[in-house]
Order: C-alpha cells, then structure tokens, then sequence
C-alpha cells in the first residue's frame, strides 16, 4: 500500500517527536511560521522620502532595526507591524501610500530579519514592538496620536501591544485566528501529530474581546494563505466600534493594490473618526 505524499513527509517529524520533542517544536516554528531575509533591497530613499536610520532596543535589550517616517507637528503615526517573511525593505511602497495619506510611520524589523539581531520567537516580537513604543514615546509621541497597523502573522504583534498600551485605533489587515487555527487549515495531518509542539500560539481570538479600542479589518476574498474566515471569526469576537472591509478579488499580499482607492478611502475615514482634530489629504 503506498502511503499518501502528506504522510511520507510527517514520518520524519513523527519519529523526532518521539525522540527529540524540544528539537521538533523549534524546528516546527521556525519551518512554518518565520520567513525572515537579512538583505535589504531598497530604502525609504529609493522612493525620495524623507526617513531616519533607527537602531534601538527590545523590551529585553536585542538590538533591532527601523525605519522613522517623520511627518507634520499635527500628523498622526503609523506604527507598522508586517508579515512573516521578508523584512522592512520589502514595505517601501507601503510606506510611501502611507506617507501620501498623511501619516508619520515607524516600521521595524522584528528580530532575526533584516538588520536585527537575534531569532523570531513570539515573545519576541511582543518585546520587539515594546522597544519600538518606548523609542517613540521618548521621541514625544504619545499613543492617543498613534494607530497600530499589522499585517498577516503582524496583525498578533499590533494586537498584543494594544491591549498593553492603547493606541487610538487598530487596523488589522489578513489577520487569522490563531496559529494553531492556521496549522489544521494548512497541513491537517502534520499538526494532528506535532502541533502541540509548536510553541507560537498568537491567540487572537482569546484577546480581541478585551480590545478597547476601535478597530478596522482589511481581508482579501480570495486569500489562500490566511482565509478570510478566520478574519471574519476574529471581526465577530471583538467589541464595538468595529468595521470589516472584505476586498473583492485581493488575495493575501496585494490587498492595497487589488483595493485601490477605496482601500485608502476606508484609511482615511478611520484615521477621522479615531484621532481628534486630523484632516486627510
């Protein structure tokens, strides 16, 4: 009898969860869930905007890497809290879109990825997005002028930090679940045998209801990677005031492309009604 191509590929991991359950669970996390890329291919300069260099440190002292975005005294701020691959060169034309909305940005590279020291964990990135809140707060921002923005694996990073310190919005974009939901959407039977050895959990669905401020979802129709369901899911647990906006057509990663205009419109209309006093370009 031949096995299926799904059990030929667990056998392995079956046999070093037997023998090596600590070394499977690292293995586990670091396969499926972490992508980062040490090169950076461009800069916020490639598309002449103006930016500052920033090297600070984790709430637990790892060096990491960002990029600050300066805009106008009356400008609110961005802080951006991207995928699981790649790295922050890889957001420039975010950036650039965010700035022309009229918006400060701060982006960072979580640990392990572009010029950041250190290996992905998720209590690493929560610390990550602590030492990017505390640079900001001694450059002088406070979080009533700061909105929290995560994408995919980042929407559980911004999520995590605005329970900690409230921003005064929360804009998520293909977020999920959890990744334990993620795990039996993608390889049922891997995660029948070692999920539980992975030690990422990003439960946003036991955190969102304790949300206390307002929030806007982005989710792609056609997402493959995160399925919107799992936005959706999410969207439904969290308190008021809330707002889903399914992209038609979109898939994981060309949510602002596919969305064009009215994409930025849902942007500018919750950067009104969230910081006090902002006018919208």
């Amino acid at each position: 009898m031949k096995l299926s191509d799904e059990l030929f590929k667990t056998l392995p991991i079956l046999l070093g969860i037997l023998l090596h359950p600590a070394l499977v669970c690292a293995a586990l996390e670091h396969m499926y869930l972490y992508f980062p890329d040490r090169e950076i291919i461009m800069t916020p300069a490639t598309m002449r905007l103006e930016f500052e260099d920033v090297f600070f440190r984790a709430a637990d002292g790892t060096e990491l890497h960002g990029w600050y975005l300066p805009g106008g005294t009356d400008q609110p701020l961005v802080v951006f809290c991207h995928g699981n691959a790649g790295n922050i060169s890889h957001r420039v034309d975010n950036l650039r879109l965010l700035r022309e909305l009229g918006l400060a940005v701060f982006i960072f590279d979580y640990r392990g990825y572009g010029q950041s020291e250190g290996k992905a964990s998720e209590a690493g990135t929560y610390d990550d997005m602590r030492g990017a809140l505390n640079w900001l707060l001694e450059k002088g921002w406070t979080p009533e002028r700061m909105i929290y923005f995560g994408r995919s694996v980042g929407a559980g990073v911004a999520l995590q930090l605005a329970l900690e310190q409230p921003p005064a919005g929360l804009v998520l974009e293909s977020p999920y679940t959890s990744i334990r939901a993620m795990g039996r959407h993608h390889y049922p039977l891997l995660w029948l045998l070692a999920g539980w050895a992975l030690d990422a959990r990003y439960d946003n669905l036991a955190k969102i209801g304790q949300l206390q401020v307002p929030l806007l979802i982005f989710h792609g129709d056609r997402d493959n990677i995160v399925p919107q369901r799992l936005g959706k899911k999410l969207f439904e647990h969290a308190p008021q005031p809330k707002q889903f906006y399914s992209i038609p057509r979109a898939g994981h990663n060309n949510t602002y492309d596919v969305g064009g205009e009215e994409y930025w419109q849902q942007w500018r209309e919750f950067i009104l009604t969230t910081i006090k006093g902002h006018r919208t370009p």
